[in-house]
């Protein structure tokens, strides 16, 4: 039996091919007869250039921006051809901040835009960012300061967002109410960043701020709309370039993995195109999460088989790494997938 293992990232602690390891290791364990594929993907968050690197023949280069508070951090750049692929949370990411120093309201998207400068410094025709995953919601003003007097470098080139979510700018789902809680926010800060979102919208694009992916990164997504860029699914880019389709033709079974099986996780995220592949090439989805917040309702709507959850895996006197409960969970699933 052939498996595909396409995960995402998993949680914090598992970069997407650190994933697919895991869960190779552990599904060999029960089935070491089976053969096992990895396809690490991404959503455009965290882990965008990782996976694009080792999937595509490319030329990597480092620079260094201000991060979300000010402080320098390295980000790269990677260039395939005519078009060079950065990734905002290198450059504006929630892990590069120390939980105790978090405040989305001070966070600023500004080396994003110094990241853009450089990718188009390599002489790229076309730019891509990937957006996800970042610690402020400043609705790319950041950004959109950082190149104002460097806008003639990107003038010629085509700019394309790919975010991980479809979310507007503002509103329940947006920017601020939507996903600043998971940065640090309290009610009270959300609804100040909601209210500078509508005073920012106003002052540029109002029309833009409605368009799916606006919200994509504290609105990150809404500055590069600002910047005239196409906005494009995360998932779907990747999937595309990474040969998903291809790949799950070739298998019997497809296994992803994620930290969080939520809603969230179910607006065209990685395990929604890895699932839509599999729909498509006639192949059976398994799931395997560090929770699952879902119903089985929700999961059959979106064509997933099976949910498995590493938090209901029994745990024995010394707590697992996640990398060695998800190499269980694996194990588990495996005895009753494959045959």
């Amino acid at each position: 039996m052939k498996i595909l293992v396409a995960p995402d990232r998993y949680g914090v602690e598992l970069s997407a091919a650190e994933a697919a390891e895991a869960v190779a290791r552990g599904w060999l364990r029960s089935a070491p007869y089976d053969e096992v594929d990895l396809l690490p993907l991404s959503d455009g968050g965290p882990g965008f250039v990782d996976v694009l690197s080792a999937a595509l023949a490319g030329e990597v280069g480092v620079v260094t921006v201000p991060g979300p508070l000010g402080d320098p951090v390295p980000a790269r750049v990677l260039r395939v051809g005519d078009t060079a692929y950065v990734e905002a949370a290198e450059a504006a990411g929630l892990h590069l901040v120390e939980p105790s120093r978090r405040d989305p309201e001070a966070a600023s998207s500004s080396g994003v835009g110094e990241l853009l400068l450089a990718a188009a410094a390599t002489g790229a025709a076309r730019i891509v960012l990937g957006v996800g995953g970042t610690a402020g919601v400043d609705g790319g003003r950041g950004l959109l300061r950082a190149v104002e007097d460097h806008r003639e470098e990107l003038a010629g080139r085509a700019l394309v967002v790919a975010t991980a979510t479809d979310a507007p700018l503002m509103g329940h789902s947006g920017a601020a109410h939507g996903f600043a809680a998971a940065k640090g926010a309290d009610r009270a800060a959300r609804d100040r960043l909601e209210e500078r979102l509508r005073a920012w919208a106003t002052e540029t694009d109002g029309g833009l701020a409605v368009r799916p992916g606006a919200g994509a990164g504290g609105g990150i997504g809404f500055g590069m709309l600002l910047l005239g860029a196409e906005r494009v699914n995360g998932t779907e880019l990747v999937a595309g370039l990474a040969g998903l389709d291809q790949r799950v033709r070739a298998a019997d079974l497809a296994v992803t993995a994620l930290g969080a099986l939520d809603w969230e996780a179910l607006r065209g995220r990685v395990v929604v195109g890895v699932t839509q592949a599999a729909q498509r090439a006639g192949r059976p989805t398994v799931v395997l999460a560090g929770r699952v917040e879902v119903g089985r309702r929700e999961l059959a709507s979106v064509g997933v088989d099976g949910a498995y959850a590493a938090d209901e895996v029994p745990s024995g006197d010394e707590p697992l790494e996640a990398e060695d409960l998800l190499a269980v969970l694996a194990a588990r699933v495996a005895r009753t997938w494959s045959r």
